[in-house]
């Protein structure tokens, strides 16, 4: 159980700013270990972003606590996935082969690509959320919980399935490219979608096949133009599933 907890602090201290206790050592072999947490990870961050909603949201107009919800999950993550989807925009937008994609991603610099996409996700992010909130605010707070563990599994799936294609000893997640054993995915699976039983079953049916088509669609583009996933696309699927996961809610909603 004390590894378990080990794997859980050294994915929670990866992925976020968030402090894990001293007595966690590191490693990359527990951080390669650690994909089966990552969903819960996302527990925690949109645990945080539907706190600071809910609090907000008392004194506040609902958009400016959207936002604000917002702006808290990017400071406790640093906005890790951000950049990533800013990156994978830039690299996909402005490269025309695999060797042009993998320079124009791994420059630390934005570009035009990147500031369009970061702009239109984080536009549609919080439209999306305001949407929610139109019928009961409360509805926000339970999006983000389904939001973040869910988008978090779709990227974990990436690393299951997909070969990871850079080489070089700086990169980040490295340490991540392995394949992950049958019960560290069921382990992932069972944070990843449990959360979706706070929904009704319409809008949970929504959110998931909203998730596994963006995550399915970015799989088979990452394979035809790179033959794999980066630590940026990885970020980009995240933040691309996190959205479609608020857009099935709605839609699903619209539907009935």
């Amino acid at each position: 159980m004390r590894y378990q907890l080990e794997l859980f602090f050294t994915a929670l201290g990866f992925f976020t700013r968030l402090p894990v206790p001293a007595w966690v050592p590191w490693s990359t072999e527990r951080l390669n270990h650690s994909a089966r947490y990552f969903p819960l990870v996302g527990w925690v961050v949109g645990g945080i972003g539907a706190a600071t909603y809910v609090a907000c949201v008392t004194v506040l107009p609902p958009m400016l606590a959207v936002l604000l919800s917002m702006a808290v999950t990017i400071r406790a993550t640093g906005a890790f996935h951000e950049d990533g989807w800013a990156d994978a925009c830039d690299g996909l937008g402005g490269g025309w082969d695999k060797a042009q994609v993998l320079t124009i991603m791994k420059d630390s610099r934005i570009g035009s690509y990147g500031t369009i996409g970061m702009v239109l996700m984080l536009m549609a992010k919080a439209a999306a959320l305001y949407e929610l909130g139109t019928v009961d605010e409360l509805d926000v707070a339970i999006a983000l919980l389904v939001a973040h563990p869910l988008s978090r599994l779709a990227s974990t799936s990436l690393i299951h399935r997909l070969p990871y294609m850079r080489e070089d000893e700086t990169s980040k997640a490295k340490p991540l490219a392995r394949r992950l054993t049958g019960s560290e995915l069921a382990i992932a699976m069972l944070f990843g979608l449990l959360p979706l039983t706070l929904l009704s079953p319409v809008a949970a049916l929504g959110a998931a096949l909203a998730t596994l088509l963006v995550t399915a669609w970015a799989a088979r583009m990452f394979l035809r133009r790179l033959g794999g996933y980066t630590g940026d696309l990885l970020g980009a699927t995240q933040q691309a599933s996190e959205l479609a996961c608020y857009i099935g809610i709605l839609a699903a909603w619209n539907s009935t």
